[in-house]
């Protein structure tokens, strides 16, 4: 697919939703990772109900680098993910976004007022860069991240932020997007975002007319659970932060099956809204 003539690589567990009992879900990955992340997730019985998209962002998994019409921040990822959602014809999806792509679906939701609900993860909601250092939780394997050029051993520890302490979780997949990623997203993104480039985020969630969740690692170490239980959400589902146990920044890979049944009563309860 080419939005804005830039070449998007996607994942789509099927063009026919006639089988299906619920609206799309469209998945958005994280910083230097990649579609492939959603794959435990999809086959843990989404797949049987939902049509699920998953797109490669620029410069990460099969798509192209950010071209001339297109840049590494909030604002040019946001645009991406809107034409995506339209250019399939789903704009009454599910969006969920992981740690950057949850940064994204909060970027894009003004953009997108017939997506029935949000999901992010790994994505404290903030107004200002100011907010960062209360937000995310201090952690230097985080720096590699937003560095150009990462080695095998500074991604293997970027990964293993990813998970809970302690956790045995094979991060090869991890390490291998991590390698994959052009260097210059992880920098524009850092320069961008130090610079003030993105949506009060906190404006955003408080306006959602849509529910939003937030799911969370029991055991993350990379986003402050105090921060997150201090917003006031209107439209925040279930009234609390949804802890997941037993995993970290990466929910979706370390417990996919609680991740994905917690998904799935979240878009049956938009069913029964509507």
């Amino acid at each position: 697919m080419k939005i804005r003539g830039q070449r998007i690589a996607y994942l789509d567990s099927s063009a026919d939703r006639s089988d299906r009992d619920g609206p799309a879900v469209v998945f958005v990955h994280g910083n230097s990772s990649s579609a492939n992340t959603w794959l435990p997730v999809v086959r843990g019985g989404l797949d049987g109900r939902f049509r699920c998209v998953a797109l490669d962002l620029p410069g990460h998994g099969k798509s192209d680098p950010a071209g001339a019409e297109a840049d590494y921040s909030l604002p040019g990822y946001a645009d991406v993910l809107t034409g995506f959602v339209h250019e399939l014809g789903i704009p009454d999806a599910v969006v969920v976004g992981w740690s950057l792509g949850g940064q994204i679906a909060m970027e894009a939701a003004p953009s997108l007022p017939d997506a029935r609900g949000f999901v992010i993860f790994g994505a404290p909601p903030i107004a200002s860069p100011a907010q960062m250092a209360e937000a995310f939780l201090p952690n230097p394997a985080m720096g590699a991240l937003f560095t150009a050029h990462v080695g095998e051993a500074e991604a293997k520890l970027a990964a293993e932020s990813f998970l809970a302490p302690g956790s045995t979780f094979d991060t090869t997949e991890f390490v291998s997007d991590i390698l994959a990623t052009d260097g210059a997203a992880r920098t524009g993104l850092g320069a961008s975002a130090g610079a003030g480039r993105f949506a009060d985020e906190i404006a955003v969630v408080s306006a959602l007319r849509r529910p939003l969740a937030i799911l969370q690692g029991a055991d993350e170490q990379l986003v402050s659970l105090d921060y997150l239980r201090k917003l006031d959400i209107p439209a925040l589902w279930r009234g609390e932060v949804q802890l997941i146990a037993g995993a970290g920044h990466a929910p979706h890979q370390e417990a996919p099956e609680r991740f994905a049944a917690l998904l799935a009563e979240f878009v049956d309860d938009l069913a029964r809204e509507r």
